[in-house]
């Protein structure tokens, strides 16, 4: 990863899209950036990069994940007894502190100190908010930020073996898209400008998560195999497939990779 990161053309790429923030941002008001794109598409890396770079610029900047905001594991089991089984996963929107990002996002554009949350993966909890700081700039990364509620007919249709086995009845994409279109739909509004990260497919998406969670079994010798993995990208599918044809009207600068994760932003100069 140092050595992608390292490479000229992410650097450019980088350089381009930081110094058009700063461009856009003149005004000197306080705002809350989004970064969105698929699994293991690079948002964490894109992210902490930007921060480093505005940083050395004066701007105080620091980055937070919608991971951040998840649900407790005993708050996600409530929601899985009763509403439906896989609500105990996290991941879809549903599985966030949605309104607590809200607040964050607003108390951070009101030029207020803020708390960002913190989440656990190992333990499956948060854990202590970090201490109150005062930003100009926010940036939040999320693999579904942007993304619009579906249709019915969209809805009802199947995009994978996990939805019609696991969810004949379409109880669980319904809840999820509802939230969608509530809180999580405010949400998107306040992040301005947004930033998409565009994966070339899902095959591309899958392969890259598999790479991921190979690197955290070599840090910490344990993960998920290769059949729990399968059935946790699919949870992920509908809506990353819908990014396709959604973001491209709805982000503000679009970044494509191609196979090997090498970036071109595609806005014009």
């Amino acid at each position: 990863m140092a050595d992608f990161i390292a490479s000229n053309q992410y650097q450019a790429t980088l350089a381009r899209l930081a110094n058009k923030l700063q461009s856009d941002l003149m005004n000197g008001q306080p705002a809350v950036i989004g970064i969105s794109g698929a699994q293991g598409s690079g948002k964490s890396t894109l992210a902490s990069a930007l921060v480093q770079f505005l940083r050395t610029q004066g701007i105080a900047a620091a980055t937070v994940s919608l991971d951040d905001y998840y649900l407790s594991k005993t708050h996600r089991q409530q929601l899985a007894q009763t509403v439906h089984p896989l609500l105990a996963m996290r991941g879809v929107p549903g599985s966030h502190n949605i309104q607590q990002a809200i607040t964050d996002a607003n108390t951070v554009l009101a030029g207020t100190p803020v708390s960002l949350p913190q989440f656990d993966k190992a333990l499956d909890e948060p854990v202590a908010a970090l201490p109150a700081q005062q930003y100009r700039l926010l940036i939040v990364e999320g693999w579904c930020l942007g993304i619009k509620a579906q249709s019915a007919a969209e809805l009802n249709l199947p995009v994978n073996a996990l939805e019609a086995q696991q969810d004949k009845h379409a109880v669980w994409r319904y809840y999820v898209n509802a939230q969608l279109a509530g809180l999580y739909a405010d949400y998107w509004r306040l992040l301005k400008p947004l930033i998409w990260l565009q994966a070339p497919d899902w095959d591309c998406v899958c392969r890259w998560r598999a790479k991921q969670e190979q690197q955290l079994w070599q840090r910490r010798g344990k993960g998920m195999n290769e059949q729990q993995l399968a059935h946790f990208m699919q949870t992920f599918q509908r809506l990353t497939q819908a990014s396709w044809q959604q973001l491209p009207a709805v982000a503000d600068y679009i970044v494509r990779l191609d196979q090997q994760q090498t970036p071109t932003l595609l806005t014009a100069d």
